[in-house]
């Protein structure tokens, strides 16, 4: 250990603060600059070994990486005399697990401190970091309320060309070495199995923390390491509903979202989960926030100096706990991109493109210079029982600009009076000059009816499967839609592209389905001559199969 009052480079000992596996942890005073920093210090008796000084330079530079409210903050890095040290902000608080020593949080701490976190490994993941290492001991509460990710030593970046030599937890009573990497207790499944984490790993990990903030209690527990390993791998953990703590149903599916066996089943990204907190999180007081319209918050944003002319509005992202939510992700998406596509000065990209960068984190300047495009539509769908929130942000693409952003917070039933007015604010912050009739254009409505409109966006998502049964489900949901609405012309061209695709998918004989597609994409016709759907229902049937 250094003594006070000794120093290392430009640092002044001032009093130990721990010591790990890895490294010495020091209160310093940075005499260049008069501020208090701390110093990790590897120890002597690693000085000479080349592999942890590799390792620990790594983490160095995985921090360095890094800016962000809720990650450690790098100062500084170097060696003297034979010992190398990293520098970084002097944090004034406890543990997370000094804290649950006190036992469980309330649940609005734990959703709040839960966002922060979620949206630091948003930053990291973005870098291709993850952190691997998600627990108590390496989050730090400061004493003005914020919450820190500590570290990176388990940090595997994508982009290394050494990921074999991994580096040790700092304070590893259950740190298992080798190719399992993590902590018992707080490892993803595949972390267990020994197989290659992503960022859905990290995603697994803030579960099991959330599960331990809000019932005061491990989500997965056992005698021993094994016991642990095999209850992650085998067991879902207890219900927290049924704890004794008061915890919102929501933030318990939220909670057990992230702690899905299977990583394709959990939120897909920590933005995702961030944006599902976020949406639990604004129920209660939130008075600080400027809201205008019903259930919708504004983010100010700077317009655009002259109007926009091309747009390209990616797929909504489904950050609900239901996977089954992707119907109305894509289905707003669809939509938002046909009432655009009504405006004659506009250029809007076609499903077909955009829908390639589905499920992926996407950078709207390089999507704009893929394709062409002055503004990018991104944004993120959460639907919980009866309660949707949409977040959706418009992007200059020439410089990466916000130009408008929005949070809607609805009840379900009023999803068809949402996309309209999404498609409304963008069509302005485009700053478009609309003839009356063009406003009237993008204003119309396929049906008053909002659930003749869920099960038809139903039928749109199950037929784009391009499946047998998927297409056999479509045609019930667009005659249920038609059920709720005989004069809904949209879900009658649903109708006739399924029995199109009946014959393609499901080997139907086109003398059986062609007769009831082109009756179908007539009747939407008879309804409504000026949708672009049942048009091209009609072409696809006349080159396919009269011509």
């Amino acid at each position: 250990m250094k003594a006070t009052g000794t120093t290392i480079g430009p640092y002044e000992i001032v009093a130990p603060l721990g010591a790990g596996g890895m490294g010495e942890v020091y209160r310093a005073k940075d005499k260049r600059l008069g501020r208090e920093v701390a110093v990790k210090i590897l120890p002597p008796h690693l000085a000479n070994d080349a592999e942890a000084l590799v390792r620990f330079e790594r983490e160095a530079k995985t921090v360095a990486a890094l800016a962000h409210p809720s990650i450690v903050v790098l100062y500084d890095f170097g060696s003297e005399k034979g010992a190398s040290f990293a520098v970084t902000e002097l944090l004034e608080g406890e543990t997370l697990r000094q804290r649950l020593g006190q036992g469980a949080l309330p649940w609005r701490k734990a959703i709040e401190w839960s966002i922060a976190i979620a949206e630091g490994l948003a930053a990291a993941h973005g870098k291709g970091i993850v952190h691997r290492d998600m627990k108590p001991e390496n989050l730090f509460l400061t004493a003005d309320g914020r919450v820190k990710i500590l570290d990176f030593g388990l940090a595997r970046t994508a982009a290394a060309a050494d990921l074999t030599a991994e580096t040790q937890s700092f304070s590893p009573a259950h740190t298992l070495p080798g190719a399992v990497m993590g902590t018992v207790g707080y490892m993803s499944p595949e972390q267990v199995r020994g197989q290659t984490a992503d960022a859905r790993s990290d995603i697994f990990s803030l579960g099991c923390v959330l599960f331990e903030m809000v019932s005061g209690r491990r989500a997965f527990a056992g005698d021993s390491s094994a016991d642990v390993s095999a209850a992650i791998l085998n067991q879902n953990p207890s219900e927290l509903t049924g704890s004794g703590r008061k915890v919102l149903p929501e933030l318990e599916r939220v909670i057990l979202h992230c702690l899905e066996k299977r990583p394709e089943e959990r939120f897909q990204s920590a933005r995702d989960l961030a944006f599902a907190l976020r949406a639990l999180f604004s129920d209660s007081d939130h008075s600080a926030i400027a809201r205008s319209g019903k259930g919708r918050v504004k983010t100010p944003a700077r317009r655009s100096r002259k109007a926009i002319d091309s747009i390209a509005v990616l797929p909504l992202a489904n950050a609900s706990p239901d996977p089954g939510a992707e119907f109305l992700s894509d289905g707003i998406t669809e939509n938002i991109i046909n009432s655009l596509s009504q405006l004659p000065k506009l250029r809007v990209m076609a499903r077909s493109t955009v829908f390639r960068y589905k499920g992926k984190e996407q950078d709207p300047l390089q999507v704009g210079a893929d394709l062409g495009v002055r503004a990018v539509l991104t944004g993120r769908l959460f639907q919980l029982n009866n309660n949707l929130v949409i977040a959706a942000e418009l992007v200059d693409a020439a410089d990466g600009a916000q130009l408008w952003g929005a949070q809607y917070k609805r009840k379900l039933a009023d999803l068809i009076e949402v996309q309209e007015e999404i498609a409304q604010e963008i069509a302005g912050q485009l700053r478009l000059v609309l003839t009356g009739e063009e406003k009237q254009r993008l204003g119309k409505r396929a049906t008053q009816n909002s659930e003749a409109f869920q099960l038809y966006l139903q039928g749109r998502f199950s037929c784009n499967k391009r499946t047998a049964e998927a297409v056999d489900k479509s045609i019930a949901l667009f005659e249920a839609a038609i059920a709720k609405d005989p004069d809904y012309a949209l879900a009658y061209a649903g109708l006739a592209d399924s029995y199109v695709f009946l014959q393609w998918y499901g080997g139907r004989p086109p003398r059986e389905v062609i007769p009831k597609g082109k009756a179908a994409a007539l009747k939407a016709l008879a309804l409504d001559d000026a949708l672009a759907e049942p048009h091209a229902s009609l072409g696809l049937i006349h080159e396919e199969f009269d011509w």
